[in-house]
């Protein structure tokens, strides 16, 4: 390949953001600087789309040896939390990155802005208006036809200044006048048509306390908030293409030539079916309780995500799987769930649990004799090497590895049925016990003491049709399985006419109290994930305690919804 071909190939792999930043840097723009922001309110807790603009905004900066600013655009007291700052630092690090400098907030700017909005007042560029916002709604009419100008537009700039001030001192109730920009009422972009810049909120602010009563609208503040901190390229989601003109009027109007001019660019936002991405939406599971919280591990937040055992490694790689775009389009969730999957295959250690045991006893095998097998702890890491996990007379395996009249070609465990146990011996089953109400509760098997694995002896290669796992009773630790699944049965839960909380699966979640695990997981870290043979990817809980120990699924070993919805068993 020629170096022309390879530059070729290397361009046309340029998402077309990188596309804008590389012209911008040839034409010397800038100051040949890339510095980008991720902008959340603090709100709410951030969830999976959060992770795709973080991933984005951090690896241009970070691919263009620029910078990134962690700013919060903090101008709505009514709904903005402390908690929520805290909890958006903690997910932007643990998706391992980090911002420039201290973290910034919109409300920094609050007396820049203010000082800016005097200026466009004194020239004619706002005015007060003393209307209800219903009518100012009704004023500005449909984009088909022009507004109609508020009977305040043309008020006497030293009037507009006086009432502002006055607004400023706290001397109005809330709603009794806002500040308006003086653009165009006939403009064909409503977001044009004469916009509120400033309104009166008697709440305290979580950094600024009761200094403000009236606080900058988000597209007044934010585009002055880039300008102020020297964003060249802030990048945001298509919603905002139509603010786009209101951004670049709002610039010009406190620009000076010579400075760094921030450009807006929008893409695709992230909408994943089988879940809901609105904070409100979010905020409502969480309000009525039918989440345990903003991390239950059913959202789609990053806490969430994390509580259930998805890996920062597991999000990045997944922004990088759906890409760029300029068009909204949905992503299938299953592409999440195969990113997590990927991930852990990998690196995630293989352990024995068993979720719904049926008692073992090998008659043949020694009274009191325990043993220490080797197994391996990862067959996909070449390092992972291996560790001993304790065997003896009796058993726990899953009562679904047991069928007493099996149909043709199950080749798990039945009477004079032989399996193999994971990393042990072969075992066949030569009768059973149930108990009053038919249930087995007992099987009675015999082991082949030539068959242990990896012991070289011609029984040890003898293959049977099953592998199944196991742990040995007397060692093993009891657990609560915690088994997460999709919070939503409908592909689609919010694209209907109906409350999208009628949509809720009723088996996203299903806890088992009688599971059985090996006795290593007694002592395992919160922050490790562990593959559990045969049933899937799990991690410990927040609330697990080396005396009660809770683990959650993270994921299945594959996709059961894909089968599921060709049954028709889900929407």
């Amino acid at each position: 390949m020629t170096d022309k071909t390879s530059n070729a190939k290397a361009e046309r792999s340029l998402n077309f953001i990188e596309q804008i930043i590389e012209n911008d840097l040839q034409e010397g723009k800038n100051k040949g600087i890339v510095y980008t922001r991720f902008p959340p309110e603090p709100n709410g807790y951030l969830h999976i789309g959060h992770a795709k603009s973080i991933c984005l905004n951090f690896g241009l900066a970070q691919k263009y040896n620029g910078k990134t600013n962690l700013r919060f655009d903090d101008t709505n007291p009514e709904k903005e939390e402390t908690e929520y700052v805290n909890s958006i630092m903690e997910d932007v690090r643990w998706l391992g990155f980090e911002w420039e400098g201290e973290p910034r907030y919109a409300s920094d700017y609050f007396d820049q802005i203010y000082e800016w909005t005097v200026k466009l007042i004194r020239d004619g560029k706002a005015y007060i208006d003393e209307q209800t916002a219903e009518q100012i709604s009704e004023q500005k009419g449909v984009p088909t036809r022009p507004g109609t100008e508020s009977p305040y537009r043309n008020r006497p700039i030293e009037e507009n200044m006086q009432l502002f001030d006055r607004m400023k001192n706290g001397e109005f109730k809330e709603g009794e006048m806002v500040l308006r920009a003086k653009i165009h009422m006939a403009s064909p972009n409503m977001h044009m048509r004469d916009p509120i810049m400033y309104r009166i909120l008697h709440k305290p602010h979580h950094r600024t306390g009761d200094k403000w009563c009236i606080y900058p609208m988000y597209d007044w503040a934010h585009g002055e908030s880039d300008y102020i901190e020297g964003i060249t390229h802030s990048v945001c989601t298509l919603e905002f293409e139509v603010h786009r003109p209101l951004y670049e009027w709002f610039l010009e109007q406190v620009y000076t030539p010579g400075d760094i001019k921030p450009r807006q660019i929008e893409f695709a936002r992230l909408n994943l079916n089988y879940t809901v991405m609105s904070k409100r939406k979010l905020l409502e599971l969480v309000n009525t309780k039918l989440v345990s919280g903003w991390d239950d591990p059913r959202m789609p937040t990053i806490s969430g995500l994390r509580r259930r055992g998805y890996t920062p490694e597991s999000l990045r790689n997944f922004a990088d799987m759906i890409g760029i775009a300029k068009r909204d389009n949905v992503i299938d969730v299953s592409l999440l769930e195969f990113a997590i999957r990927e991930d852990l295959n990998k690196k995630a250690l293989r352990v024995m649990g068993v979720l719904n045991p049926l008692k073992v006893v090998l008659t043949n095998y020694p009274d009191g004799k325990t043993e220490y097998l080797p197994t391996e702890n990862n067959p996909e890491d070449e390092n992972g090497g291996l560790r001993d996990i304790p065997f003896s007379k009796e058993l726990y395996i899953e009562q679904d590895d047991f069928m007493e009249n099996p149909p043709k070609k199950y080749f798990r465990l039945s009477p004079g049925a032989e399996v193999r146990l994971k990393s042990a011996y072969i075992i066949k089953c030569e009768s059973l016990e149930k108990d009053e109400q038919g249930n087995i509760t007992t099987l009675y098997c015999t082991y082949d003491p030539d068959s242990k694995s990896g012991s070289g002896t011609e029984a040890s290669k003898r293959k049977v049709k099953a592998t199944i796992h196991w742990v040995s009773a007397p060692h093993a630790v009891d657990a609560e399985i915690r088994l997460y699944d999709r919070l939503f049965s409908d592909a689609e839960p919010d694209g209907h006419d109906a409350d999208f909380k009628t949509f809720l699966n009723p088996d996203s979640l299903q806890i088992i109290t009688t599971a059985k695990v090996e006795p290593a997981l007694a002592n395992v870290d919160k922050n490790v994930s562990f593959q559990f043979m045969r049933l899937g990817y799990f991690c410990l809980d927040k609330e697990a305690t080396p005396g009660n120990l809770v683990f959650n699924r993270t994921v299945t070993l594959k996709d059961t919804w894909t089968k599921l919805v060709e049954k028709g068993d889900v929407n």
